[in-house]
């Protein structure tokens, strides 16, 4: 009962993107880790919006999260819209130069999600770009893992006692975030990084977009061409959600649950 009343309250709060750059969102986690201060980082997209409408759990944690970044063209355009200057920042872009000042700054650094294959051949290709990244552990949980579980708890026992200052996350939503929420809850020490399929990408297992897609807001294109049956529900349903906020603001009738605002950190 009081986690529902709990969620009640957090759907009240309006979602606040912070970080407007990836510059500014690598050296301002960079320096957090480097001095132990732990935080989360969610990257707000379509997707993300449409679980928000339906999913108390994953609003609560949403409202919670230290840091959030503009993820995806569409929330990129409807903050420009509110005159927001900032720039699409994914969980993938984050990855390589995040692991490069963790080399460089001495920040230990653990992958947890995504699967075994695309770990060991992540985690290799990052040693051999970045030689000094320590990387203490990179786990794999079982298939089915539940962010809210007993195996979820061991986990987080176990990223807390690694020594790790950084752990990217790499379940997909909402599954991901519910766990890095749960994690910090229980390891303030230690900053957590939801990355979708960052790790797919770099292991070679997934190709990601070319980068004139990615820079142009065609990427989701790409994938809907090489996964149709898995994305097309997905897309339709977030082409709605995005309709529905941008008719909602050009008529300046904010979503209760979906609006969002862009604040500056440095003012």
């Amino acid at each position: 009962m009081y986690l529902e009343k709990e969620c009640d309250l957090m759907a009240e709060k309006q979602l606040r993107i912070n970080l407007a750059t990836l510059d500014e969102t690598v050296n301002r986690l960079a320096e957090d880790a480097q001095k132990g201060h732990g935080f989360t980082v969610f990257t707000l997209n379509l997707d993300h919006l449409v679980k928000l409408r339906v999913d108390k759990l994953f609003r609560a944690a949403y409202s919670r999260a230290r840091y959030i970044t503009a993820d995806g063209w569409p929330v990129v355009w409807l903050a420009r819209r509110k005159g927001a200057v900032l720039e699409r920042t994914t969980g993938a872009d984050l990855v390589e130069p995040l692991c490069e000042q963790a080399a460089k700054r001495g920040i230990p650094v653990y992958f947890f999600g995504s699967s075994n294959r695309s770990l060991q051949a992540a985690s290799e290709y990052l040693k051999a770009r970045y030689p000094a990244l320590k990387i203490v552990e990179a786990v794999a949980p079982a298939y089915g893992f539940d962010a809210v579980s007993s195996e979820a708890d061991a986990a987080i026992s176990h990223i807390a006692q690694s020594g790790a200052g950084l752990c990217f996350v790499a379940l997909g939503a909402p599954k991901q975030e519910l766990f890095a929420d749960r994690a910090f809850a229980q390891s303030p020490h230690v900053g957590y990084l939801c990355i979708g399929a960052a790790l797919d990408f770099l292991s070679g297992n997934q190709q990601r977009a070319p980068l004139w897609m990615q820079k142009t807001g065609t990427e989701w294109l790409y994938r809907l061409v090489n996964n149709p049956r898995r994305l097309f529900v997905r897309y339709a349903r977030s082409a709605l959600v995005f309709a529905e906020l941008a008719t909602r603001q050009l008529f300046n009738r904010p979503h209760k649950l979906l609006d969002f605002t862009v604040v500056d950190l440095k003012k």
